[in-house]
């Protein structure tokens, strides 16, 4: 016999931690309805009999004045920071967190691992393992949704935005899009599966379905940055035109007329679709744009590489 339940499945470690300031708002908010009540019945117990009625003059104490003022307060700065807190560990995805990459369009979820697994509508991830998705979107905004993880974020055409999550459970949740999105907006729903960590990497492997390992997206991003004619410009030597992209990733970059940015993955993306955005100080402006050359899934490609070269200066 199935029963109801107020809230999905934890299967995540913040699941826990978000349901509690939810269930403590619950009880806030209930605790005011008994307010309302109170309000309700002196409007009808106290009310104006007559126009003619003048009610006498009260005397409020002060300590019941500053009661009502400073416990209110109280209670909202209390979900505030409490509120704070959480946000603050959601958005900030561990250092140790595995990488995916998630492109949302009409209507689907296109996944990519960085070993090079793709998946559609479907994401495989280990347990106790923490997973950073750095999502965007091909033509309007979608939301990325796992109510069991407690975690929801939008897919935003023209930017990246990330989200992180740790499962706890084995087993297989559900996926949707939570921001409508067109005529199939419901239609566009998903799974996640948590697997344990030895199933996971015979899965991301490839071994699990005894095919050959797949290519990841950091060797992808290599082959279109050598068939793009990107090694002409950026390698060191006679033809070089362009700065230099090992260990670029995460670094502070002087700008062309003042100012500075952090070569970040946004940054990356936007000096390949509009290279004339923020130049490089001590470079022209003469790299071609990109833009409608290539798919997001490609420019995610080459964010890929760009940030191994990074870590290979950096080791």
């Amino acid at each position: 016999m199935n029963r109801f339940w107020l809230m999905p499945e934890r299967a995540s470690t913040m699941a826990g931690q978000v349901d509690t300031l939810f269930l403590a708002l619950i009880a806030v908010t209930v605790f005011s309805l008994l307010i309302a009540g109170l309000l309700l019945r002196f409007m009808v117990v106290y009310r104006r009999r007559s126009p003619d009625y003048v009610p006498p003059r009260l005397h409020v104490p002060l300590w019941l004045e500053a009661t009502w003022s400073i416990v209110p307060l109280g209670i909202t700065m209390i979900a505030f920071f409490w509120g704070a807190r959480i946000f603050a560990a959601l958005v900030e995805p561990p250092a140790d967190s595995l990488e995916a990459f998630v492109v949302g369009r009409q209507w689907m979820w296109k996944i990519q691992h960085l070993e090079g697994r793709r998946e559609i509508d479907e994401l495989h991830v280990p347990i106790g393992r923490p997973v950073k998705l750095t999502m965007t979107s091909e033509d309007v905004i979608h939301s990325f949704y796992v109510p069991a993880f407690r975690v929801k974020q939008d897919a935003v055409p023209g930017r990246y935005s990330t989200v992180w999550f740790e499962a706890t459970t084995p087993g297989t949740y559900h996926l949707f899009c939570a921001e409508y999105c067109g005529t199939l907006h419901s239609g566009m729903i998903g799974r996640v599966v948590a697997m344990e960590p030895a199933e996971y990497q015979a899965w991301l492997s490839g071994t699990a379905e005894g095919g050959a390992p797949p290519v990841s997206v950091a060797e992808l991003g290599a082959e279109l940055f050598q068939s793009q004619g990107c090694a002409s410009c950026h390698r060191a030597g006679d033809t070089q035109r362009g700065p230099h992209l090992e260990g670029l990733f995460g670094r502070t970059v002087p700008l062309a007329g003042g100012g500075t940015a952090v070569a970040d993955e946004r940054y990356l993306r936007d000096s390949i679709l509009d290279s004339s955005k923020q130049v490089v100080e001590g470079f022209q402006p003469i790299m071609p744009t990109y833009r409608g050359l290539l798919t997001e899934e490609q420019v995610l490609q080459l964010i890929a590489y760009i940030k191994g070269l990074g870590t290979e200066a950096g080791s």
